[in-house]
C-alpha cells in the first residue's frame, strides 16, 4: 500500500530568532543590537515575513497529505522519502543547500522577500503553492559529484571547493581529462555547475577574465578554477581553468589533508588524506525544479 505525498517544508532560522536564541530574550537581543547602531524593527519585519509565507505554504497543502518541516541546520540528519515533494521558503541558496540532499525529489522554491531574494531558485510566491502542487512542470539543473578512492561521495548543485581546512596552502596532484598533469600548490580548487556559475566561480571567472564559456544551468557540464596557483620549483601553473563534460573527470590526488565540501556547508564536509584520489564529475543526480 503506497504512502500519500508528504510535504517537507524546508527553511532557516531568521536572524530575530538566531538573535533571541544567542541572547536569551527579545529585550536582551534588542540592547544587543542598540549598542551597535540597529534596532528589532527590520527583524521584526523579515521574520513576519517568513513566518506569513510558511503559514501560507502550509494552508496550500491538502489535507491528505502528509507533513514535515526540516530547518536548515538539519538537512544532514532529516531523512527524505520518495514520496516527498520539497518546499524550499527562504534564500536561493536554500535550495542549494537541499539539493544535495535528495535523489529525484521535485522542489518548489519560495521566495518571501522578493525586495531582498533575487529569486532565480525560489522564483514563486507563497500564494502560488497550491497550483504549483498540481501542475509541477519541472525543470532539471546538472548537480556535480566529487567521489574518493574509498566510496565516499558529496553531491552540490553550485559547485564542490576542495582545499585546505585553514587558509594554508592545499597541495596536491591535479589530472585534466586531457591526460595532463601537475603538482600544484593554491587556495583549493572550485568545480561549478552552470547553476553556480553565476556565483562563487563566475567570480574567479571574471577576476582572471577567462575566455571560457561557461555552461548554462541545464548542460550537462562543468566549468573548474584554482585559486591562486602558485610557481616555485616544484609546483607548476599551467592548468588552472577548463570546462568538463558529461564524460569527463577532474582528478585530485592529496599531497596534504584537503577538505570538500558543496555549496558553502563547511560542516558537511569529506576529508581526503596524502596520497588519496577524488574523482569530480557530472552528477546522474539532477535537480527537479518545479516551474
Amino acid at each position: 500500500m503506497s504512502l500519500p505525498p508528504r510535504a517537507v517544508l524546508v527553511h532557516r532560522a531568521t536572524e530575530l530568532s538566531e538573535l533571541v536564541a544567542r541572547h536569551g530574550t527579545r529585550q536582551q537581543a534588542g540592547f544587543f543590537l542598540q549598542t551597535r547602531g540597529r534596532d528589532l524593527a527590520e527583524l521584526d519585519k523579515r521574520h513576519e515575513a517568513q513566518q506569513k509565507a510558511l503559514a501560507t505554504v502550509s494552508a496550500a497543502v491538502p489535507l491528505d497529505w502528509r507533513r514535515a518541516v526540516a530547518e536548515r541546520g538539519d538537512l544532514d540528519r532529516f531523512v527524505f522519502g520518495p514520496e516527498d515533494v520539497v518546499i524550499a521558503i527562504g534564500q536561493d541558496g536554500l535550495v542549494a543547500n537541499v539539493a544535495k540532499y535528495l535523489d529525484g525529489q521535485p522542489v518548489i522554491g519560495i521566495n518571501p522577500e522578493p525586495a531582498r531574494n533575487p529569486g532565480v531558485l525560489v522564483p514563486h510566491p507563497p500564494d502560488a503553492v497550491a497550483d504549483l502542487l498540481r501542475t509541477r512542470n519541472v525543470e532539471e539543473r546538472t548537480m556535480v559529484v566529487a567521489g574518493t578512492d574509498d566510496g565516499q561521495r558529496l553531491l552540490a548543485l553550485n559547485e564542490v571547493y576542495v582545499g585546505h581546512r585553514t587558509h594554508q596552502s592545499a597541495r596536491y596532484r591535479l589530472a585534466s581529462p586531457e591526460g595532463l598533469e601537475e603538482r600544484q600548490s593554491s587556495s583549493g580548487l572550485l568545480v561549478g555547475t552552470g547553476t553556480g556559475s553565476t556565483g562563487w566561480c563566475r567570480s574567479a571567472w571574471q577576476e582572471r577574465r577567462s575566455r571560457l564559456a561557461l555552461p548554462g544551468p541545464l548542460d550537462p557540464a562543468l566549468c573548474w578554477f584554482v585559486r591562486e596557483a602558485w610557481p616555485s620549483p616544484a609546483t607548476g601553473t599551467s592548468y588552472t581553468e577548463g570546462v568538463l563534460t558529461a564524460q569527463d573527470h577532474l582528478t585530485v590526488t592529496a599531497e596534504a589533508d584537503l577538505v570538500v565540501f558543496g555549496d558553502g556547508i563547511e560542516a558537511d564536509a569529506l576529508t581526503i588524506t596524502w596520497g588519496q584520489r577524488l574523482d569530480i564529475t557530472v552528477a546522474d543526480t539532477r535537480l527537479r525544479l518545479v516551474r
